[in-house]
């Protein structure tokens, strides 16, 4: 069997099966050859984004023998095991492990440094079935393809007699640079380990982790919950002792069949009360679109704090109680849990003088800081009304003079008289976001039933040589 996909006006091989290389096909053939040359052959499309998509269920997957796992596309995953191996009993332990939970034929190998057994996976001896631990001198004798570079490059060192990378380092580092740049240079010093770097996991390492793992699966959904509880209990009991407090908790259970889910709920300040976190892990279980299937079983269950912050003691009240703002903050939480938290909104001030662009809403959940700046409203009567037409209302209106204070207008149909104004308030536009837009007079009217309205006139009387007009823009209470 092999993959192929479109490239470069043909049909190209993209992978093959064990069978399919044993009798010579490899990547990058034209499918036109292989069929030549093998008959029977099973042809199938290449999906790079569901392969993709697999990558990233399968480093979901991996997160149970560390926090650290990182892309290594198009076909690999690295992980940082240090300090987890004693976990599973060692290296070959965690090996192991991994082979019987992933149940995939793997090519793997472990070494100091990321590039290293990054080389020795893919271009070390094919042991599939045996431990690979990948030693300094099985380093030294991977061939130059292990630089991945450039074909060209590697032909040319080929053609030199350079065929290994103990080859290459027995040369000046310099020579190397000098023929084919920095990139194979850096490449094989990470290589040989004189250059480490560290790996960039595709998720952010948590702040604060505990977890549960059981010698029989739990096989009742039921229990989740007192394991959460009691997770939840060590997690804050850790927190305190770090003076800080957590604004987003994640649980993750990990089922015997390798399947993940993942459940989280966010508070809009800093916390560390364990019975308010369970309630709204409660709250969060009972509002989920699918119910927790343990399946056949559920092998570990981590609780990990997504993000931090410094937290102080709190004095309770004399009461009892925590406070008003602490009783609407743990609302607002409950309200999101229940109902997410794209659907539990607020408003905040924006960088604008323009009025509809004034405000914005944001998740309730939002740190000030991060939402906008702090806004108080001045002292006297709201020179603008709390409620806004989007878009505007046209009306009619007729004035003394062209662009004086109306004196009537007429506003879906119903004709208003005019007892007060106030204005013009003049906003002229952003000409730095916005082209094109007219520069406005706001009025504040009264009509003789008392009801107060506010208006805008949209242009200039001989600016463009257009007639400006009127529009209804708010109401005021």
């Amino acid at each position: 069997m092999v993959l192929v996909e479109r490239a470069r006006g043909t049909r190209r091989v993209f992978a093959v099966d064990r069978r399919a290389a044993a009798l010579g096909a490899a990547p990058g053939q034209t499918l036109a050859e292989v069929q030549a040359r093998i008959a029977p052959l099973a042809v199938l499309a290449a999906d790079r984004e569901a392969d993709a998509a697999f990558l990233t269920w399968l480093a979901g997957r991996c997160e149970r023998f560390t926090p650290l796992v990182a892309l290594a596309p198009p076909d690999g995953l690295m992980l940082d095991i240090t300090g987890c191996a004693h976990l599973f009993h060692g290296e070959a332990g965690l090996r192991a492990a991994l082979h019987g939970r992933l149940g995939l034929s793997l090519r793997d190998s472990i070494a100091g440094t990321p590039d290293a057994a990054r080389a020795l996976a893919r271009f070390g001896p094919s042991h599939l079935e045996a431990p690979r631990f990948g030693p300094a001198e099985d380093v030294a004798a991977l061939p130059v393809a292990a630089l991945e570079a450039e074909p060209a490059t590697t032909r040319a060192l080929l053609r030199a007699g350079l065929k290994t990378i103990g080859d290459l380092a027995a040369r000046p580092a310099g020579a190397l640079t000098a023929r084919f740049g920095a990139g194979p240079a850096r490449r094989l010093a990470r290589i040989l380990g004189w250059e480490d770097t560290r790996i960039v996991p595709h998720r952010l390492p948590d702040g604060c982790t505990v977890e549960r793992h059981f010698p029989e699966p739990l096989v009742q959904a039921q229990a989740v919950e007192a394991v959460l509880a009691e997770l939840i209990t060590a997690l804050t009991t850790l927190l305190a002792q770090r003076g800080a407090g957590g604004r987003g908790f994640e649980a993750s259970l990990f089922r015997s069949d390798g399947k993940l889910r993942r459940i989280l709920v966010e508070t809009g300040r800093p916390s560390r009360d364990a019975g308010a976190i369970l309630r709204l892990f409660a709250l969060r279980i009972a509002a989920l679109n699918e119910p927790i299937d343990a399946g056949f079983g559920i092998e570990t269950v981590r609780l990990a704090t997504t993000h931090t912050e410094t937290l102080a003691p709190l004095q309770p009240e004399l009461d009892g109680g925590s406070g008003e703002g602490t009783e609407v903050a743990e609302l607002i939480d409950r309200l999101v849990a229940r109902l997410g938290r794209d659907r539990v909104l607020r408003f905040a001030a924006r960088d604008s003088h323009i009025p509809e662009r004034a405000a914005r809403v944001v998740p309730a959940q939002l740190p000030s800081a991060l939402a906008a700046r702090a806004w108080t409203a001045p002292p006297g009567p709201p020179a603008r009304p709390l409620r806004l037409f989007d878009p505007p209302e046209p009306i009619e209106t007729l004035a003394e003079v062209p662009d004086g204070t109306p004196l009537r207008f007429r506003w879906r149909r119903a004709l208003h008289e005019v007892a007060r104004a106030e204005g013009p308030e003049r906003i002229a536009p952003e000409w730095w976001r916005t082209a094109g837009e007219a520069t406005r007079d706001y009025y504040r009217l009264e009509d003789r039933e008392g009801r107060r309205f506010w208006v805008f006139r949209d242009g200039l009387h001989g600016v463009d040589g257009a007639a400006p007009c009127w529009f209804l823009h708010g109401l005021f209470a």
